[in-house]
């Protein structure tokens, strides 16, 4: 049975982390690696700070629409009489 843990809206399960290349260009590079000597962090955790806040702002996007788009319909002809 695989376990599975949701953390910062990302699903994590018991397989461990994967590597991967992430190919920047020279602009891109060039500003991670300012904002990783501000932050005095490595440019890694810069860039796997950003994926989850990517992650976790989409994730509550998607859960925002999802929502809107089964409880409008329910609510369409009071809202329409609110609106005159």
């Amino acid at each position: 049975m695989t376990r599975l843990l949701i953390r910062r809206g990302i699903a994590v399960d018991t397989m461990p982390p994967m590597a991967m290349t992430l190919r920047l260009d020279d602009a891109e590079a060039a500003a991670l690696r300012k904002r990783a000597d501000l932050e005095e962090r490595s440019m890694q955790d810069i860039a796997r700070a950003a994926i989850r806040e990517y992650i976790e702002h989409h994730s509550r996007s998607d859960l925002i629409d999802s929502v809107l788009d089964t409880q409008l319909p329910r609510f369409a002809e009071a809202l329409d009489r609110l609106g005159r």
